[in-house]
């Protein structure tokens, strides 16, 4: 498993304070009213709200709050004008990174995630800079809890993934971005529980990198992470498991 979707997975364990559970609302709120504007207001018949919905209520952000943004996005009047864009860059040790955000304010947002590459002693890239060193792919999480990963591996492969990864008690299964649905419903009726669904930029080759230099390129992924705009943060880094407990510590 990727060095970067350990420490994500990290992250979701852990849990956050108020004030990052607040921050996160609103990053999943806006992920919902994409969803909606893009395909509808049914999650029955908009994969992507579904999906969106599913990862709300992993996070245990009330229903309330999923109900008001989907009724933003399809309610008549909505002058919200949210935007997708990707930016790519350089990060400590030449890491590609890629970055993800839903914006109403392209320069504040080019500014900021710009602002936060210079104080890592990266730099941010022009379009396709890094975009050539990753691939579009599904991603489902499963912890083992006891299950034959073989088993799991198979029911996986069989229903259409293109590669499972296993981690200690972790399952990674990766899908090509539209068969993400089919292979979670074949695992879920294998009696499989899932602890993560979502759509991610998977690297082609991953890089080591030593501890001075994997923390910096940490610190600068929760650094963006962070920011207000962004949904998601991609990396190349390998981040080994002493490294991540350094720094989680």
């Amino acid at each position: 498993m990727a060095g970067h979707s350990k420490w994500a997975q990290i992250k979701r364990q852990k849990g956050a304070n108020d004030a990052k559970r607040g921050a996160l609302f609103t990053k999943l709120s806006r992920e919902i009213i994409v969803a909606a504007k893009q395909g509808g207001g049914d999650p029955a018949a908009n994969f992507k709200l579904r999906l969106a919905i599913q990862r709300a209520k992993a996070a245990n952000m009330p229903n309330d709050n999923i109900e008001r943004a989907i009724a933003k996005a399809t309610g008549a009047g909505n002058e919200d004008n949210l935007e997708e864009i990707t930016y790519e860059g350089y990060g400590p040790g030449g890491t590609a990174i890629i970055v993800s955000a839903l914006t109403d304010n392209r320069n504040r947002t080019v500014s900021e995630v710009r602002h936060a590459f210079a104080r890592a002693g990266g730099n941010l890239g022009e379009t396709n800079s890094v975009a050539w060193q990753f691939e579009p792919r599904g991603v489902i999480t499963i912890q083992v809890n006891g299950k034959d990963p073989d088993e799991i591996a198979l029911t996986a492969i069989d229903a259409g993934a293109v590669d499972v990864q296993v981690d200690q008690d972790t399952i990674e299964v990766h899908t090509a971005p539209s068969d993400l649905e089919t292979v979670r419903k074949a695992l879920e009726a294998a009696g499989v529980e899932i602890e993560n669904t979502d759509f991610s930029m998977i690297p082609k080759m991953t890089v080591e990198l030593d501890e001075k230099t994997a923390i910096s390129a940490l610190k600068l992924i929760d650094a963006l992470e962070d920011l207000e705009d962004v949904q998601r943060v991609y990396s190349n880094a390998d981040f080994s498991d002493a490294v991540l407990a350094a720094y989680a510590g």
